[in-house]
């Protein structure tokens, strides 16, 4: 398959002052996840890293008003789509639940769609997403770019987080929350001061996914009391707290219903 050459591989936008979302366009809706970069006085951080298909420290360091900065990436769990470039940065943080996954990746780790199990595939279609294209880009980040080379590269995290445990920028403090349901190591990053919430992939304006139908509905009535202004999810447009409570309310009887 001949794929041509995207004229860049990641898309920006500043957010606010200190955040920049950073997107992968050519990557199949599914699997395109919210990166955030979080500048802080003392140290930055990156909220996952996409897939990993092409580099990312490098365009981060030009976002970043000091590139000397101390750079930490986080990840809100460990699928594909979230941990693709955490084998760039020196220090890689994860709930100790998916610190395994993030060391040696298991399941879907190539480009090929054919990869993922018929029973997952059908998961995604029922949940709303279009089907998956044979390979999960629809363009290659520089000309001769084998998308059959891929392989998607973990690391071994460096430090673990927790319930309660801080993520401290120096100006910004950031109130780690574990979210399981999606996966059993999701968590987000809340910041109380301002209500602004960093959720993964526990909430997000889109087709969702539990993976533990009970467990999410535990995580979602939490996130629903949330006194949020505004939700950064791990796919998907930013949002604020009514949208929040309608997806939580549009989701749970479905969540309530499932068996298990």
């Amino acid at each position: 398959m001949s794929l041509p050459v995207a004229e860049r591989w990641f898309e920006t936008k500043r957010l606010d002052a200190t955040t920049t979302l950073l997107l992968e366009p050519h990557v199949h809706i599914l699997e395109q996840a919210n990166m955030f970069l979080i500048e802080g006085r003392d140290r930055d951080v990156i909220l996952d890293s996409g897939m990993g298909v092409a580099p990312l420290r490098p365009v981060l360091d030009a976002l970043r008003a000091d590139p000397a900065k101390p750079l930490a990436h986080v990840a809100s769990h460990a699928h594909i789509d979230h941990i693709g470039g955490v084998h760039e940065f020196g220090e890689r943080l994860i709930h100790p639940a998916e610190a395994d996954d993030m060391a040696e990746p298991k399941g879907i780790r190539s480009l090929r769609s054919a990869d993922f199990a018929p029973e997952t595939r059908q998961m995604f279609l029922d949940a709303g997403y279009p089907p998956l294209w044979e390979l999960l880009i629809d363009a290659v980040p520089w000309e001769g770019y084998d998308p059959d080379a891929y392989l998607l590269q973990g690391a071994p995290a460096t430090g673990l987080l927790e319930e309660g445990d801080a993520v401290d920028l120096g100006d910004r403090v950031f109130e780690v929350l574990h979210l399981p349901g999606h996966s059993p190591g999701g968590i987000g990053l809340w910041e109380a001061e301002t209500g602004v919430l960093f959720s993964g992939d526990a909430i997000y304006d889109g087709p969702l996914i539990p993976v533990e139908p009970a467990v999410y509905a535990r995580t979602l009535r939490r996130l629903r009391d949330l006194p949020v202004s505004i939700v950064h999810g791990g796919h998907d447009p930013s949002f604020g707290r009514d949208r929040l409570r309608a997806i939580v309310d549009a989701c749970l009887p479905k969540l309530e219903a499932a068996p298990g």
